[in-house]
């Protein structure tokens, strides 16, 4: 395990202005999202947080929920944009750049910096489920 830092805080100038009244959450749950089907893909993403749902509308992140049913993948791409995979449920095996492959399941972050090759099956008999954090968001 690494060593334990203390947190520092936000240092310097902030890159907005704090507005001068009170800024409330917007608290949504998944069946609230946009779905989204992905191009030779048999899985479903469900846009949580994303610039096209409007009861979570983030401009500079996206947070999608990923459902791949077993034995089904989502092929191999990349993007400019930083992504990061957080795998919530099930199993699988993905692929990166020259056909390299890792195995991934529950409790599992992979990093994507940007146009990382990536893609994703589920090796598993359970959807696999997966939680992407990009930034900025997918188009």
């Amino acid at each position: 395990m690494s060593k334990i830092t203390l947190f520092q805080g936000y240092q310097g100038e902030p890159t907005m202005p704090k507005p001068d009244h009170a800024v409330l959450p917007m608290i949504v749950t998944v069946q609230e999202g946009v779905p989204v089907a992905y191009p030779d893909c048999h899985g479903l993403g469900v846009r949580v947080v994303h610039p096209a749902n409007p009861k979570a509308p983030a401009k500079n992140m996206g947070l999608v929920m990923f459902y791949l049913p077993p034995h089904t993948s989502n092929p191999v791409g990349s993007h400019e944009t930083e992504e990061t995979y957080i795998i919530l449920d099930g199993k699988g095996v993905m692929t990166f750049a020259n056909g390299e492959t890792r195995e991934v399941e529950k409790g599992m972050f992979v990093y994507l910096p940007p146009w990382c090759e990536h893609g994703i099956e589920n090796t598993g008999n359970d959807n696999l489920v997966v939680l992407i954090a990009t930034s900025p968001p997918n188009p």
